[in-house]
Order: structure tokens, then sequence, then C-alpha cells
């Protein structure tokens, strides 16, 4: 799933490529994507791109419309989607709703440039189930998912102070949910909250409430394993982002090869719907934790 970094490049990357175009029109090819119909997806057709930006795990497309509205293109890639830049024309499609594409945008010919344009943007979901959501709205605090977000991690508002009181409100709930509850801070997901615990020491079922200092020491780790991912990222391309991002995890998607800190292997615990993954020595003082799906099949570890 694309979190804060790779959205924040994702968005970046964006910004060289669309501020400034015009966009010919946008190809719905997943009705179920498209979740508003006022404005209509058609009035995005003849507006300049003025910005792109991030809020929690959202990209933000702003436009100027050709009657002179500001409105926002607001998409959430969900588990499995992603953004995939277009050099040349679209290839026809064969059948509406098929395969992995969701959407396109295609943009008008460049000043100067020779042919008839097509370059743009497709995005993309590689799901059976698909949740990718995109949004056309006059703000983007009109999503909801967007509205009722908590405060982004790296800002400055974020304070140790304010991360502390929201980990008090949050008692006795497991701090690996708390860190991917949205609503509570955003951005963060499976993989950076699995690194974040890692480099904290923490185990992923610790209560949200804790003493000050290790408060402090997971604060610290959260801004720090974000900056860093957000860094990495920098200047990276959407073709190049998930290889870059799978190299810089640590424990997350490294179940059986030797933690970095301890040596200790990497385990997993696997869920109904995801796994995530720990270092028994840096976080559980040497104890696997307990797997429910392979309890239940009689697996031993």
């Amino acid at each position: 799933m694309p979190e804060l970094p790779e959205v924040e490049a994702l968005a970046a990357d964006l910004r060289e490529r669309l501020v400034g175009r015009t966009i010919r029109r946008v190809q719905i090819a997943e009705v179920a994507a498209l979740k508003t119909y006022d404005p209509p997806i058609d009035a995005l057709e003849g507006a300049r791109i003025t910005s792109t930006g991030r809020r929690g795990k959202h990209l933000l497309l702003g436009v100027r419309t050709a009657d002179g509205r500001d409105l926002h293109l607001v998409v959430h890639l969900a588990r499995s989607g992603w953004i995939r830049w277009r050099e040349a024309a679209p290839a026809p499609r064969k059948g509406r709703g098929r395969g992995p594409l969701a959407a396109r945008l295609v943009l008008e010919r460049e000043e100067g440039s020779e042919g008839l344009g097509g370059d743009g943007v497709d995005i993309t979901e590689q799901a059976t189930q698909k949740r990718l959501a995109i949004h056309v709205v006059a703000h983007p605090d009109q999503v909801m998912t967007i509205a009722t977000l908590g405060p982004e991690p790296l800002a400055e508002d974020c304070t140790e102070e304010r991360f502390a009181r929201m980990l008090e409100h949050a008692g006795r709930a497991q701090i690996k949910g708390v860190l991917r509850d949205q609503r509570r801070i955003a951005g963060i997901g499976n993989a950076y909250s699995d690194e974040i615990l890692h480099a904290a020491r923490m185990s992923p079922f610790h209560p949200a409430s804790m003493p000050a200092e290790d408060v402090h020491r997971l604060y610290e780790a959260m801004r720090t394993i974000l900056s860093d991912a957000v860094e990495r990222a920098r200047g990276v391309g959407a073709a190049s982002l998930k290889a870059e991002k799978r190299q810089g995890m640590r424990v997350h998607g490294r179940t059986g090869e030797p933690c970095p800190v301890c040596g200790d292997a990497v385990r997993q615990v696997i869920y109904a719907d995801s796994t995530f993954q720990y270092c028994p020595t840096c976080q559980t003082g040497g104890k696997p934790l307990a797997d429910r799906v392979l309890s239940r099949l009689g697996v031993r570890r």
C-alpha cells in the first residue's frame, strides 16, 4: 500500500510533469472508483492543473476549470493502486472495466511540441477487490476520509505532547493498530508501522497508553523513520518507488531474514487480510508473538 513517503514522492514527481498542463479528457474505466457526481468528471476537461499535493495517503491535484472554478481531483490509492506516467497516446482499451486501469488522464499537446498529445497519467489497481477511490470536489475536506484525518506525523503541529495525548486517549488499544488508524494520525500504514515499532524496540501489541520515556522513544522513531523514507524517495520516479520502498525496509516483508540490528530471525503474525513483521529480540524480549492463524492450523513456531 502506498503510504506517506510514497504518496509524497508521487505528488512531487507529478508536480514536475503536470503543473501548467491542460487536461484534454478524463476517462473512468472502473465506474465504482468514482465516488462523486457533482461536480461531474467532465468538468475537468479543459482545466489547467495548478498544483499537486498530499494529505495522509491521498493524492491531490488542484485544477482551474475552463469556466474559472477551482476544483480538486482526489485519489486514494488504497492497498493496490498506483500512478503510471504515460509518455504517448494510449492504446485503445478492450472493453470497459477490464484489467487494472481505473482512470486515465489525457493531456493536451504542449506548445511547440509535435503531434496531438496524448501523454498523461493512468490510475491503476491490481486487485480483485476494488477499493481505489476518486473524488472531484471543490475542497479536499469535502472527502470524508480527509476531513476525519488526524495530524500529519511530520508536521510542526504534531508535537511530542500532542502525540502523547493521542496515545493516552487510545488507552489499552494495541499500538500497531493505533499507528495505522488514520483518524488518529495520518499517512502511516502496515509497512511503516512495522518499521517504526522496530526502531522504537516496541512490541506491536504494546498498549498505546505508556510511560513518558516510551512515548519519547516511539515519537522519535516515527519522525526518523518517516523523514528518512521521504528523503530516500525524493526524486524517485513512480516506476521505481515500489522497489525503493522494499529496499529501505528493515523488518517489514523480511520474514525469516536476519534482523539488521541483532541478527535474530524476523518473524511475522498473519491476520485475515494482512501480516506484520517484527524482531523478537529487539521488540518482545525474545518471545515470539502468538500467530492466531497458525495456531488454529496447529502449527508450532
